[in-house]
Parts: C-alpha cells; structure tokens; sequence
C-alpha cells in the first residue's frame, strides 16, 4: 500500500495545482471514473474530465491553492483518502461572471480507489453550493 499511497500523493499535488490530464494520467487508469453528489460536477463521469475541470478552474481562480488536512490509505479496500481546504479568490476570467474578488474556503475529500498500483475511481465530496455563494456565482 505504500506504493499506492505515494502514488496517491503525487496524483492530488498535480490534480490540485491545476496541471491536468497530461500530468495526472501517468498515475491513473486510462478509464478511471469519477463521481461527485454536486450540482457543479454533475456531468463529469471520467476522472481524466474532473482533472481538466480541475486545471480550468486556474483560470477564474489563478490563485488557487490547497491546505492538506489528512491524508491516509486503508489497505483492506485499496484506498486513499485526502481530506483538504481549496483556498482561492476569483480575480481571473472564465467564471461564470465577470471577476467578484470574492475568496473561497471550500472543504472537501477524495476517495481514491487503486486496482494494483493506478486509481481506477475516485469520488469527491464538496459542498458545491456553499463555494458557488462563497464566489458569488450562485
């Protein structure tokens, strides 16, 4: 497991600082899924679209950062888990509205789930509306 937890690791650093895809892959499945009980991700089925979601995101919030709280594997279920605090103020474009210069303190988890040493899913728990008022972009 602690192969996988270090994978896990450096997933969320790229995932976390906006680097996509491109950077995220090399530690996932090519058909990993993703799931999230949010309005805002609703739509994203597949973990490689949550990790582009995740580097558009830079773009309205170009601060964009994030504060570890936990972090932990379980290896009777080939798991990661990340518990951390997106921080973050709109001052970029690509919102949904024009910049607000309202700041973002959104607490969330990632459940990763690994088949041998690559995550095959992970879900996301995020209180999406709480950071859509938080923005103003409810």
């Amino acid at each position: 497991m602690s192969t996988n937890i270090n994978y896990a690791k450096h997933f969320f650093e790229a995932c976390e600082t906006g680097k996509g895809w491109e950077k995220c892959s090399e530690f996932c499945h090519p058909t990993a899924t993703f799931s999230s009980q949010t309005a805002a991700l609703a739509e994203i089925k597949s973990l490689e679209a949550y990790c582009e979601w995740m580097k558009d995101l830079f773009t309205p919030i170009p601060d964009g950062r994030y504060e570890l709280k936990f972090f932990a594997a379980d290896e009777s279920t080939n798991s990661v888990a990340a518990f951390a605090v997106f921080h973050g103020t709109q001052t970029g474009p690509g919102g949904p509205f024009p910049p607000t210069g309202k700041k973002v303190a959104a607490d969330y988890v990632y459940h990763m789930e690994f088949e041998k040493d690559k995550i095959k899913h992970m879900t996301k728990i995020w209180n999406d509306y709480i950071s859509l008022q938080q923005l103003g972009w409810d």
